[in-house]
């Protein structure tokens, strides 16, 4: 039974495992502290350009985007994304659970944009009893978007400056991150310096679990720390995220698995091209969004596990197959013959 369900099917890289087996025996102080997360913090800080960057190892994507909503948001603010954006249908109300509410603005292939973004700000600035409602706090996206498809350096800088312009924290959710960067025309530098804050994603790219959240600006809230014990989420064992880290921004290696998977998710298109499938939302990186008839994912499903993503009309939904750094050519070749 093959899987292109998504990105974190498999265990971890061989690297990552390799390394992790190596230090099995050292003993580290806890809590993020150890000479390991120390070493991989700087490379990143070396990868994005930013010496001055404050930066988090966290266990997951979800419990990322809570907890740096949760810290720099004040009580009475709310967050502003796509109606399709992660926080806003796939996190079960996380970000609501901690008080504050997620503020829905139109999608369009997945981005918002900066006309119905400065629409929404200037409606809601102009209402005589905004006192009575959520004011905006933060604009949220996600680089490489809900449906793979990638924010240009202008849109970034048009959405960047709508926040500069009402005082938001622009925060880019990067639980894909690098897909998008092998891809797009923005590095991993320039996402530093498009934002406010965002993160690196492990979890969907090679590690175990893993996300590493950067503040770009000076701007980590008070006592960081402890609002990631009080939401639960310091790991003791603070190295097992650091050593993930360190492994990944060694030699290349985080940009080398989003290369592989992004070329193996283009094999995916291809394999569905060269049998006459439609594809949804034309883009580069790993997530393959197929249109399929009930019959067809039904006779599929019988050897190939993918997600029906969405109903596309009365007969037609819309599929999604996901390409990760252990997708082989062969098992696309199976995949092509099978459909």
């Amino acid at each position: 039974m093959l899987s292109f369900t998504c990105d974190y099917l498999e265990g971890a890289h061989p690297e990552i495992l390799k390394k992790l087996s190596q230090t099995n025996l050292e003993q580290t102080v806890g809590y993020g502290e150890d000479d390991y997360c120390l070493s991989a913090k700087e490379k990143i800080k070396k990868a994005i350009d930013n010496p001055n960057a404050d930066i988090y190892f966290l266990c997951g994507g979800t419990q990322t985007n809570q907890i740096a909503i949760a810290g720099l948001l004040k009580p009475y603010e709310g967050v502003i994304c796509a109606d399709s954006g992660h926080i806003n249908v796939h996190e079960a109300g996380a970000i609501e659970y901690c008080g504050h509410k997620v503020l829905a603005i139109p999608q369009h292939d997945g981005k918002i944009n900066s006309t119905d973004l400065q629409e929404y700000l200037s409606q809601f600035y102009a209402d005589d009893n905004q006192q009575h409602m959520v004011y905006p706090g933060m604009v949220y996206i996600s680089y490489p978007t809900e449906y793979g498809t990638l924010y240009s350096r202008r849109e970034l800088e048009d959405i960047y400056a709508l926040c500069k312009k009402y005082d938001l924290t622009f925060y880019i959710d990067g639980a894909r991150l690098g897909y998008g960067v092998v891809r797009g025309e923005n590095s991993l530098k320039d996402i530093a310096h498009l934002c406010d804050v965002f993160y690196i994603g492990g979890t969907k790219i090679g590690a175990l679990f893993g996300e590493a959240l950067i503040f770009c600006n000076n701007n980590t809230p008070k006592h960081f720390t402890t609002v990631i014990k009080q939401h639960g989420a310091l790991l003791a064992k603070g190295r097992m995220l650091g050593i993930q880290f360190d492994c990944l921004f060694q030699d290349d290696l985080y940009i080398e698995i989003c290369q592989r998977a992004d070329e193996m998710a283009d094999e995916i298109r291809r394999a569905f091209k060269s049998k006459n499938y439609r594809l949804v939302y034309e883009n580069c990186t790993n997530q393959v969004f197929v249109l399929m008839s009930k019959t067809q994912i039904e006779r599929l499903k019988t050897k190939v596990d993918f997600a029906v993503w969405d109903k596309y009309d009365e007969d037609t939904y819309i599929t999604r197959f996901v390409s990760s750094w252990a997708t082989t050519l062969q098992n696309v070749e199976i995949l092509r013959s099978l459909i």
